[in-house]
């Protein structure tokens, strides 16, 4: 029983990465987690550094 419960847990997590990822490829996104805000030499942005 414990790992039926634990396949279910592993198949809603990957699930949700998964559909975390489309969602943010629909947006546009080329660098999904990016931590310059989706602005980096990818998108060609003007940065003040």
């Amino acid at each position: 029983m414990a790992n039926i419960i634990i396949v279910i847990v592993l198949i809603v997590l990957v699930g949700a990465a998964g559909f975390y990822i489309v969602k943010e490829k629909k947006k546009g996104s080329k660098c999904i987690g990016c931590p310059n805000s989706g602005c980096c030499n990818l998108k060609n942005c003007k940065s003040d550094k």
